[in-house]
């Protein structure tokens, strides 16, 4: 007969147990491997790397005029770098010409009254060139056409034909903001027989809670319209409109085309391809300057990440295909990200898990911003899923003992055309801030300067290593607050954080998407909530 204990060691032998030591463990579940995966991308990816490609960017822009806009010389040479590291390290690349319309305002416009008064007015202050206007000189009496000057100032001023019905040919119509597009007030105009357009700011609301409704705008039209045309604020279109037999002039000195330029795609060979992990960043800079923050900083970030997640995909075999975009005319109006999503069939896009999206990553007067994807904001509509995104870059942020506030989605990057209505695919990403101005509580959680832009180069040709042009003075207030962390029109600190935060989601996302996505799901619908917003493409309306 077996002892007691004989008997239990044979129960462990035919139930395959060993006597003595632990049960052995079983195989990482997907969150672990994405885990590890982020631990070994994180450690690989180094901001020396990002500023190496940021070098070569400047470098092409300062061979090419400044510039790095889509539709010149710049910007083809910055797709061709990428294209040709992203091909050395394994990646499957295609490259996807499309066709836009290019819009380059070649120097400063002029805008003036020359009767009853005559006054100069102010470029950048009182008015702005709206993006495709016609190039040329316009002079005309101004009529108000449909204007609301009572509140709460609702306008369809210029949206129909019939606006323009007892229009006087050879004047400059004077539009309100509001309802339709941009470009449609200024061809409606221009059917009837205007020489020339303002367009002046809506004023809806108080001015204290809608001052963008109030104050200067830039805008953009589109495409190429017929004439000159320019945006003032409200009080200044409200004093026009007032008037009578007010003579105005507009100069104009712009080029408006029709050019090509495309868009970087680079894939894994691997990985399941009805759960697309893909992130993007839009590639072009503005025609003014060399865009190192906007959008160097998302791309050059996104392709350090892309060429170090190479190796661990081929030994560490991820669950999901990965793909990397570089977008071409955002600047324009997302139209690279557009093009690209408006070629895919119903169940490519159902293929896509979700979108990640970093523009603007280093700005030196930076704030940690996350898209809100759970819409704590309520201002908002982003597609299921993307809560789960959010809390993967806030969690991440955390972890390096750090802060993070919600930023909308507000339509005005890349990201747009994947959340748009019938498409919804869940979405996140990285944002440092663009032209708004950094408050006391933001410098209280992220250092820097109060009352400045997060970007004092948004747009400008000072946003480079060089800062040619840049405001002098404000740079001095932000390097004296962040030292050796301002680097040209960088914040490294910053863009070093996002970069990690852009390892360490995609390297976990390509083994894990529980609470994003599933394998084959399809799309849900997802209203887009457009408009305004810090940076970005120029409104159209």
């Amino acid at each position: 007969m077996l002892s007691r204990r004989s008997l239990s060691v044979a129960v462990a032998v035919l139930l395959g147990l060993a006597v003595g030591t632990p049960a052995v463990a079983g195989p990482p579940t997907p969150a672990q491997s994405g885990a590890a995966a982020s631990k070994k991308l994180t450690s690989a990816v180094n901001v020396g790397g990002v500023l190496t490609h940021l070098r070569k960017f400047q470098r092409i822009a300062d061979a090419n005029h400044g510039t790095r806009a889509s539709g010149t010389p710049g910007f083809n040479q910055s797709a061709d770098y990428v294209a040709a590291k992203l091909k050395h390290a394994g990646y499957r690349v295609t490259r996807q010409n499309f066709e836009f319309p290019f819009f380059q305002e070649l120097s400063p416009s002029k805008f003036s009254q020359v009767s009853p008064t005559a006054t100069t007015y102010v470029n950048g202050t009182d008015f702005a060139t709206l993006s495709f206007s016609a190039d040329g000189t316009a002079q005309g009496t101004v009529t108000a056409v449909d204007v609301n000057l009572t509140p709460p100032r609702a306008s369809t001023s210029g949206c129909e034909a019939a606006d323009f019905a007892s229009f006087p040919r050879g004047n400059v119509a004077l539009v309100q903001r509001g309802t339709c597009d941009f470009g449609v007030k200024v061809n409606n105009a221009a059917a009837a027989g205007a020489v020339g357009v303002i367009v002046f700011n809506q004023g809806n609301g108080t001015e204290a809670d809608n001052a963008d409704r109030y104050e200067l705008f830039e805008g953009n039209l589109g495409g190429p319209v017929p004439v000159p045309a320019i945006s003032v604020p409200y009080a200044l279109g409200a004093q026009l409109a007032g008037t009578t037999n007010t003579v105005v002039k507009i100069e104009t000195d712009t080029l408006s085309e029709t050019r090509t330029t495309q868009n970087v795609i680079a894939e894994t060979p691997g990985g399941r391809a009805d759960n697309v992990v893909m992130a993007g960043a839009h590639l072009d800079s503005v025609p003014e300057g060399p865009g190192i923050n906007d959008n160097g900083t998302g791309s050059a970030g996104l392709l350090e990440v892309a060429l170090k997640y190479a190796p661990l995909a081929r030994s560490a075999k991820p669950v999901n295909k990965v793909r990397f975009a570089w977008w071409g005319a955002e600047e324009g109006g997302t139209l690279g990200s557009q093009h690209y999503v408006d070629g895919l069939t119903p169940a490519q896009v159902a293929d896509i898990g979700l979108y990640l999206n970093f523009d603007m990553i280093g700005s030196p007067n930076y704030v940690l911003a996350v898209y809100d994807g759970d819409n704590s904001t309520g201002t908002g509509a982003p597609p299921a899923g993307s809560g789960a995104l959010e809390k993967i870059f806030r969690t991440y942020l955390t972890s390096r003992g750090q802060k993070a506030i919600d930023t909308e989605f507000d339509g005005r990057s890349d990201y747009g055309p994947f959340i748009a209505e019938g498409i919804g695919i869940p979405s996140g990403g990285l944002f440092t801030g663009a032209e708004g101005i950094k408050t006391a509580e933001e410098v209280a959680a992220f250092g820097g300067v109060p009352g400045l832009a997060y970007d004092p180069c948004y747009h400008q040709a000072c946003d480079g290593f060089a800062r040619t042009g840049a405001d002098a003075a404000v740079y001095q207030k932000i390097v004296a607050a962040y030292g050796k962390k301002i680097v040209g029109n960088l914040n490294v600190f910053a863009l070093d954080l996002n970069v990690d935060a852009i390892a360490d989601a995609v390297a976990r996302l390509s083994f894990d998407t529980t609470g994003v996505s599933a394998p084959g799901d399809t799309a849900p619908a997802s209203a887009s909530t457009g408009g305004g917003g810090q940076r970005g493409p120029i409104p159209t309306a």
